[in-house]
């Protein structure tokens, strides 16, 4: 192992470092207690509502996270969250130790603040979607990986089978990073070795034994999973798409993370003989396990669309590359852009400091004069008030015809996964909200739910942001007749977050499905 502490006060940096974790946390607590849920964790909390061992969009843990949270927080924000501030902590262990084995004690500190403030792994903690158990898989993962392959630890094969498996039962994407040891298997010569012993395939036995019960929910589901996540990202129209994948890098590690990581990945300093050969195979090995997700990323990126969170977990791995490229731009006083990047990261990192929880109390509470994003679908701001409007509407149908409506939010499932949540007046919020699927479209999950076949003759109480949506040919013709359209209207802090729209529709007929 490299001890860099002696150059850049490894003891200060590591006190340092774990104020940022603290002070994270504390955030992390606090505004997850505070700030409403957005769609996504809706969505996967009502994942946890119908529990499974896989799901059509993702594999199981994020549900049975959210599931284990709730039963202590009990049906809260925080109890949907808590999953995640677990996952960041697990993350950031297994990131310093990494660090720390491969580039020292100052390196090890600075890639542990990182993992606090830069904008994926300060989200991915905060957030309960698949990203955060994943992200901590996957920074444990490498931590036993490089255990195994260049501190020649055999134990560390099944810690490291043992995580693998934990990060399929996340998500997918996990795949790629064993791709990417094997593949530096095959092209490293100190580690080739270990194909001709048992402990690396008894290693992936254990992450496919893990993995299995997402298998047979698959089998039982004609494979549905698999190919909502395989044939189904290649449908559709070809677009390039790749100045948007480098787009979400810079937004996901900010603009000087960004400039630091592609520094690190290009560099040939840490191949130089001086920096002893423990640390270049170290480098040889986290650069591989960048770069091999990365480039699946960007030759898909080519000609198909991206999302922003894709590349989030693989640059874990980048981490320690770019603590110890900013370490090692400041012991050699670097200029010109490696130099610009190494005095950025500070100020960087304080703005983060201040900016996450000055947003995250907007959003909470709200700042004087301050208003919102009229994409309230992307913003955890108005659903417990819609929520409640919408109870209101139920309670008085109720009352008047002794019979509830299903709720029916005209999206996939933005609007339903929200109202089921924060329907907390109603009998059963789970069972009665559904999605826009009804009407022909995709519902996700909520197809298999609520099915459509069992909902005909009911009637629908539909919920809109889009008037128009609420009068399209698919709902005239799916209801045997129609009531008014009415409206109301957001607010915090006298601003208008958005109006939304709402009718009640008699007599459900399912139409044939139009999946797109």
């Amino acid at each position: 192992m490299s001890d860099d502490s002696r150059l850049d006060g490894g003891s200060l940096a590591r006190a340092f470092a774990l104020g940022l974790v603290v002070y994270a946390t504390v955030l992390r607590l606090y505004f997850g207690a505070h700030v409403q849920l957005m769609p996504e964790e809706t969505y996967y909390w009502n994942y946890s509502r119908h529990l499974d061992i896989g799901y059509l969009d993702h594999p199981p843990m994020v549900a049975w996270l959210i599931r284990c949270g709730t039963g202590l927080f009990g049906q809260t924000a925080i109890g949907v969250r808590i999953g995640a501030v677990v996952c960041a902590l697990i993350a950031s262990l297994f990131v310093y130790r990494l660090t720390k084995n491969v580039f020292g004690e100052t390196s090890a500190a600075l890639a542990l603040a990182l993992a606090q403030l830069l904008p994926f792994f300060f989200v991915q903690g905060l957030l309960m979607t698949p990203d955060a158990p994943l992200t901590a898989a996957w920074a444990a993962s490498l931590y036993f990986l490089e255990r195994a392959l260049h501190g020649g630890s055999r134990g560390a094969w099944g810690w490291a089978g043992l995580w693998l498996g934990i990060g399929l039962l996340s998500k997918y994407t996990i795949g790629l990073l064993g791709l990417g040891a094997f593949l530096f298997m095959l092209t490293d010569r100190r580690s080739r070795h270990w194909l001709r012993r048992w402990e690396p395939y008894a290693a992936a036995a254990l992450a496919f034994a893990i993995f299995a019960p997402v298998i047979v929910w698959n089998a039982e589901h004609h494979w549905a999973s698999f190919a909502f996540q395989t044939a189904r990202r290649f449908a559709g129209r070809p677009q390039f798409a790749l100045h948007k994948l480098i787009g979400a890098a810079i937004v996901l590690l900010t603009p000087t993370g960004f400039l630091a990581a592609t520094r690190a990945l290009a560099s040939g300093r840490l191949q130089a003989e001086s920096q002893g050969a423990a640390r270049r195979a170290g480098f040889r090995f986290l650069r591989f396990v960048v770069l091999v997700p990365l480039a699946v990323f960007v030759f898909f990126s080519l000609r198909r669309a991206v999302k922003l969170d894709w590349t989030g977990a693989p640059w874990v791995a980048a981490l320690p590359l770019i603590a110890f490229e900013l370490v090692d731009a400041g012991r050699t006083a670097a200029t010109g852009l490696r130099g610009w990047v190494r005095a950025s990261c500070r100020p960087t990192l304080i703005a983060m400091s201040l900016i996450y929880p000055l947003g995250l109390y907007h959003l909470a509470f709200g700042l004087p004069d301050v208003g919102y994003s009229r994409h309230m679908e992307l913003l955890p701001v108005g659903w417990r008030e819609l929520g409640a409007r919408i109870d209101r509407v139920v309670e008085s149908y109720g009352r008047d015809h002794r019979t509830q409506p299903l709720v029916v939010g005209m999206d996939r499932y933005v609007i339903a996964s929200e109202l089921a949540f924060y329907g907390s007046a109603r009998p059963d919020p789970v069972g009665d909200t559904t999605s826009a699927y009804l009407f022909g479209g995709m519902g996700l999950m909520y197809e298999r739910w609520i099915p459509a076949r069992l909902q005909r003759g009911r009637t629908l109480l539909l919920v809109s942001f889009h008037r128009r949506s609420l009068a399209a040919r698919s709902v005239r013709l799916a209801a045997r007749s129609l009531g008014p359209v009415l409206s109301g209207s957001l607010t915090r802090g006298g601003h208008q977050i958005r109006r939304y729209y709402y009718r009640f529709a008699y007599g459900y007929r399912q139409p044939p499905p139009q999946h797109s």
